[in-house]
């Protein structure tokens, strides 16, 4: 390994994935490229871990073109909700949103989010990937309910037509598993597998977090 440290790249645009993310203590950069966030997959944890690849992918090959020299820990990620083999992406507008949570009232569904970690260094690429999975349990969303929550405008950019850590919580009843999983990103799973990821790359006995 070279004496200069690892650069932390997060491959997302999202404000719940930074400030997860700088719970590490880590220095990082954000850097984003706009990839579609389409797959022919029906599993859910294919589908959310291909749109996941290739977000970091894309971040990677810019980001090799442009520094060269500094070794890149690129973490991207997708989240996506799951119910009864239908898999909800982020809604086109209110109507769907509208529909998608309709659909999950009074129900347990599934939230998978999947992480892709691409370790660039020295010309060599060493991947990481793992999908989290956490259940949550809706109360039945009464009109008033739904509409006061449509009316904020918080479902439109989130998977499954919500936000966990918003007003969506007038009707969650329940979460099974990690919450910071549903947030959008599985931090402690995160951190433990790229203690492991580290020590297998490396054979680096010390903090991984000190490489950066």
């Amino acid at each position: 390994m070279e004496n200069s440290r690892i650069k932390l790249i997060l491959a997302s645009a999202s404000p719940r994935r930074k400030e997860l993310i700088g719970y590490l203590g880590i220095p990082f950069e954000i850097k984003t490229m706009n990839v579609p966030e389409e797959s022919s997959e029906t599993d859910p944890v294919k589908f959310s871990l291909e749109i996941a690849k290739l977000k970091g992918k894309a971040v990677v090959k810019e980001l090799n073109k442009m520094q060269g020299l500094a070794p890149l820990y690129v973490i991207s990620a997708d989240t996506i909700v799951c119910s009864s083999g239908k898999i909800y992406g982020k809604p086109k507008n209110r109507d769907e949103a509208r529909e998608f949570l309709t659909e999950l009232s009074g129900r347990t569904h599934s939230v998978f989010t999947s992480v892709s970690a691409q370790l660039l260094i020295n010309g060599k690429l060493e991947v990481l990937d793992f999908t989290e999975e956490s259940k949550v349990t809706f109360n039945h969303i009464n009109t008033q309910l739904m509409d006061n929550y449509l009316d904020t405008g918080d479902s439109l950019d989130k998977a499954g037509a919500y936000g966990i850590q918003g007003p969506s919580l007038t009707f969650i009843s329940k979460v099974d598993g990690d919450y910071a999983n549903v947030v959008g990103f599985p931090l402690s799973r995160f951190v433990m597998e790229s203690e492991r990821f580290f020590k297998s790359v490396f054979k680096h006995e010390g903090l991984w977090q000190s490489l950066f």
